[in-house]
């Protein structure tokens, strides 16, 4: 069934589908529809949860984190500053195994204060142990809640999956949604089956004080699990195409990659743009391609090696909406990690950061920087479009 919905609309449908038992919310821009049509479900009999209205997100995560260890199927939504207010807490739910589903709406956290599209609230997560994914489009986003919560439950995974959609870029514009029927969602993820609990009859202490001996053994098992998901999350993309027609590569998606000789890597809606650039030079002969990064968490390394060596590519540019602050944006520097050892050209380029848009035009000049650094002319390794101050 097409509705005509917002991401934050579709992402609370999505939860809906999924049939979460426990909501710990708190609103906060450009977030809030998510939880506001999540409370209209449940006080509608739509959706049979437990609505719990907190008193910060720090309270938030605190809660899903019980929630979640007490065996029910948890979801919330947060952005920017309540995802800083609740850093303590994200660090404790990934080491516990809880598998909670967290969309955040992305936008700029200060200094200074903004409310646009930023990636620089996520991204000061990725180290957290939280699967992480940032979406193109409202269907997408829909679906993507629930394939994650596929993903967090799997007994491979045990982990909390944070899906991010760009702040009013996706939560607050309309675009048509294919929405599932509520039997096609059941067959697909069944209830929730944890294996340990918190449960008065079976007395347990879970997340406990423990000693430097078996810390590291844990962050071992932490990272054992991310590593695990890349299989999972391919499993899952998979089985949800051959069942719902819609297939989203997995940890990557490739478009007109086959006999590029330049490549662009971007997330979340500037592909949608992109794809638009890379038709454009390819009507006027130019050999482009595109790679669309969907998980920064787990880092698909060995997918972009694969993508890039199949491609033969001379260089490669790398989109970035954040800045690390010690040479280029987050995405720029994973990029070059993965690819170590290899000998072409990579590039960043800096742009929408704070919520600026990102245009064609900017995405033109980012496909000739790289194309000239493919040539090997001189060509400035971290690129701000647009700045003032600087010019590209």
């Amino acid at each position: 069934m097409k509705n005509l919905i917002t991401a934050d609309h579709a992402v609370a449908i999505g939860a809906k589908l999924c049939r979460v038992e426990v909501v710990p919310a708190f609103p906060i821009t450009p977030q809030t529809l998510i939880i506001e049509h999540i409370a209209d479900f449940v006080n509608d009999g739509e959706l049979d949860a437990k609505f719990l209205t907190m008193e910060s997100e720090h309270s938030v995560m605190s809660a899903a984190a019980a929630a979640s260890a007490a065996g029910a199927r948890v979801f919330t939504a947060t952005s920017s500053q309540g995802l800083a207010f609740m850093h303590e807490m994200l660090y404790a739910t990934a080491p516990l195994r809880l598998p909670i589903v967290m969309p955040n709406a992305s936008r700029t956290l200060g200094g200074p204060p903004g409310i646009w599209c930023e990636y620089n609230d996520s991204m000061g997560a990725r180290d957290s142990g939280w699967l992480q994914l940032y979406v193109e489009d409202n269907q997408e986003a829909l679906d993507m809640v629930i394939q994650s919560f596929r993903i967090a439950e799997d007994k491979r995974v045990l982990l909390p999956v944070m899906p991010c959609l760009d702040g009013f870029v996706l939560t607050h514009t309309v675009e048509p949604v294919d929405v599932p029927q509520q039997e096609e969602i059941d067959s697909f993820l069944p209830p929730y089956e944890p294996d340990i609990i918190l449960d008065p009859d079976r007395p347990a202490m879970i997340g406990t004080f423990m000693p430097a001996e078996y810390i590291m053994e844990l962050r071992r098992q932490t990272a054992g699990a991310v590593e695990s998901s890349k299989e999972v999350i391919q499993e899952i993309n998979s089985e949800f195409a051959k069942r719902f027609g819609r297939d989203y590569g997995g940890l990557i998606d490739t478009y007109r990659m086959d006999d590029a000789d330049i490549a662009l890597i971007t997330m979340g809606t500037v592909t949608s743009t992109s794809r638009e650039v890379v038709d454009e030079l390819r009507q006027k002969g130019e050999k482009v391609g595109l790679i669309k990064l969907r998980f920064f968490r787990p880092f698909p390394s060995l997918e972009l090696k694969k993508a890039v060596s199949k491609s033969k590519l001379s260089a490669l540019g790398v989109f970035d909406r954040s800045i690390s602050y010690h040479g280029g944006g987050q995405v720029y520097n994973e990029v070059r990690s993965a690819l170590f050892g290899m000998t072409i050209p990579v590039i960043d380029h800096l742009a929408g950061l704070g919520g600026r848009d990102v245009t064609e035009e900017q995405i033109m000049k980012m496909f000739e920087l790289t194309r000239k650094a493919a040539k090997g002319e001189k060509v400035n390794e971290i690129n701000w479009h647009d700045t003032r101050g600087e010019t590209v």
